[in-house]
């Protein structure tokens, strides 16, 4: 499943790169393919072979037609397992309305996700390790909120490896397929300003998106590592303060919207200047959150 999902993913990076070069042109040799896309020889072979078996690429490698939508895998068939339950857990927090004293049962949790539970206990002991999560006798986990303190501990954090890597993002080649994800995330957030009003829900995950994007960049392994516990505090944490959520999201949006405009102009003093700007009112935001913080005893516990 895994790998499965890896080559997908990597197979749609390589259809974008496909239509970056245009119909007529040739691609180039596979290692030029595999630098571009940040993959191995072997995976660029496979991507060739299905490219050229679909018609989309001659045998000498020259783009005979555009792909068409049908043909890219869809993000469900893309996700690695982790990040799918990553995702799922963060949805249902958020959309559970639960908080700090929040009960979660591995077990069910793995039954509702449709994963193991070797997946989800690995998943909350990586919590577990920074105070977050509690375990409890019977397989139960308790969320246990954040400080203060903490909370301005990550905000340092993030901010340091969210400026390094926006700065990487900036530099890299305009073919890379990462630029293409970031004017389609630009694309959606000005679709969802014509919603906003009902479907201001939906900045989450265009959040998530926006920051795992542009922190992939870094290409450093402690980066991706200590991301899913930044995706946990501030894309879901702080928005169990439903007061003025609407608008809090559509102030968000236009945020985005600069940041990702000074990220394509590639102008570094404008790129930190909007990226400072953003992640300082993201850590106002979670501040304030944790003031209004109290054990959700009450709550309907997943157990």
């Amino acid at each position: 499943m895994r790998s499965e999902n890896l080559f997908k993913r990597q197979f749609n990076e390589f259809l974008r790169h496909v239509q970056s070069v245009g119909h007529g042109h040739a691609l180039g040799s596979e290692r030029e393919i595999g630098r571009i896309l940040g993959t191995s020889r072997t995976t660029v072979r496979k991507c060739l072979a299905a490219a050229t078996e679909s018609g989309l690429l001659s045998k000498d490698r020259i783009v005979r037609r555009p792909a068409e939508p049908s043909e890219l895998y869809t993000e469900a068939e893309t996700i690695p397992p982790t990040l799918m339950v990553e995702r799922a857990f963060l949805t249902w927090i958020l959309q559970s309305d639960s908080g700090p004293g929040q009960a979660i049962n591995a077990l069910q949790l793995a039954r509702q996700l449709g994963v193991s539970t070797t997946t989800i206990r690995e998943f909350l002991q990586s919590f577990r390790h920074f105070g977050l999560m509690e375990r409890e006798a019977g397989g139960k986990w308790v969320f246990r909120g954040m400080t203060l303190e903490f909370a301005n501990e990550l905000s340092d954090i993030r901010e340091i490896f969210e400026m390094r890597s926006v700065m990487r993002f900036a530099e890299l080649d305009d073919g890379d397929p990462s630029w293409n994800e970031l004017r389609r995330l630009r694309s959606e957030h000005l679709e969802l300003l014509e919603t906003i009003e009902t479907d201001y829900h939906r900045f989450s995950l265009l959040d998530e998106q926006l920051h795992r994007l542009i922190n992939s960049a870094s290409s450093n392994r402690f980066v991706t590592e200590f991301y899913h516990v930044i995706s946990l505090i501030f894309f879901y944490h702080y928005q169990w303060n439903k007061k003025d959520e609407r608008s809090r999201n559509e102030a968000a949006v236009y945020q985005h919207l600069a940041y990702i405009d000074a990220i394509m102009s590639k102008d570094q003093g404008k790129i930190a200047q909007t990226c400072t700007a953003h992640l300082s009112e993201a850590r106002r935001t979670l501040l304030a959150s944790i003031d209004r913080e109290t054990p959700n005893e009450n709550s309907n516990a997943m157990q």
